[in-house]
């Protein structure tokens, strides 16, 4: 647990473990202890850096909207601060959005890509909208009441229920983030760009996995993903939703220790 001065803001993150860094990069409204279960276990053979983004977490956020370039700047100046060049990068939902503007932007950076839950095209009217409402609701009502409400569709209903602490878990972090932030990340990622055109260009191994009972990124969007970035390898977690590197720790990390392996 650590904290740098990073482009204005204070921006906490974890780094720890020693080996080819691998950075965690975590979801909306959540920080960076989401990637606990990954941190423990690969922590032993790779360099793990997990930020909290700005406006979540430990990190500050200044401004009324956060861009995905803004996220995705912010990680590639404490990777300067950190002294790391080429790294694997891991991002979930949002994460996974900021992993595509990351490799628009520094392609040389990045050895690999792992994409949890997560889609490439634009929001349609509706769905834009409802960010921008949604970031209107939790500034003038805080996040208390919005977290019991996305939490079944942020896990599938049978780990709401068993066990109990990954729900615990993930409503905590909900209703810990500073509206502020998460306002700011909704205003940003309603107005991100198509990252469909990009999908061909991306040229480094390329892993996607999806929770099968996945309600915001459903199994379509994952094979979207998979049908037009050469060479990518896809994985469907069953019985998990949005989150299954929480939800079904060990399936999720079996998969993403066979894909690293193969970039030995």
């Amino acid at each position: 647990m650590a904290i740098k001065e990073i482009r204005g803001i204070k921006m906490g993150y974890e780094d720890a473990g020693k080996g080819e860094p691998l950075v965690l990069i975590h979801g909306h409204p959540f920080d960076r202890s989401m990637w606990r279960e990954q941190t423990s276990v690969f922590g032993s053979k790779y360099r793990i850096i997990a930020p909290d983004l700005r406006g979540y977490g430990e990190s500050e956020v200044l401004s009324d909207k956060t861009m995905l370039e803004e996220f995705a700047r912010d990680i590639a100046a404490l990777l300067d601060e950190l002294k790391v060049d080429e790294i694997i990068l891991c991002g979930l939902s949002m994460g996974g959005q900021i992993l595509f503007e990351f490799y628009r932007l520094y392609p040389q950076r990045v050895r690999a890509l792992i994409l949890a839950d997560t889609f490439a095209q634009l929001d349609d009217a509706e769905r834009k909208q409802a960010r921008y409402d949604t970031a209107e609701r939790i500034l003038s009502e805080g996040m208390h009441d919005y977290a019991k409400e996305v939490l079944p569709k942020m896990i599938a209903p049978q780990t709401i229920r068993e066990p109990p602490e990954v729900a615990a878990h993930v409503l905590s972090m909900m209703r810990g983030t500073s509206p502020k932030g998460a306002a700011a990340a909704l205003r940003g990622r309603a107005e991100r760009p198509d990252y469909t055109p990009l999908l061909p260009q991306i040229n480094v191994p390329t892993l996607i996995v999806v929770g099968s009972a996945d309600e915001f990124t459903p199994v379509g969007d994952a094979e979207f993903m998979r049908d037009r970035i050469p060479g990518s390898k896809m994985a469907v977690i069953e019985g998990a939703g949005h989150m299954p590197n929480l939800e079904n720790p060990v399936e999720f990390n079996r998969v993403v220790s066979e894909f690293l392996e193969t970039l030995e």
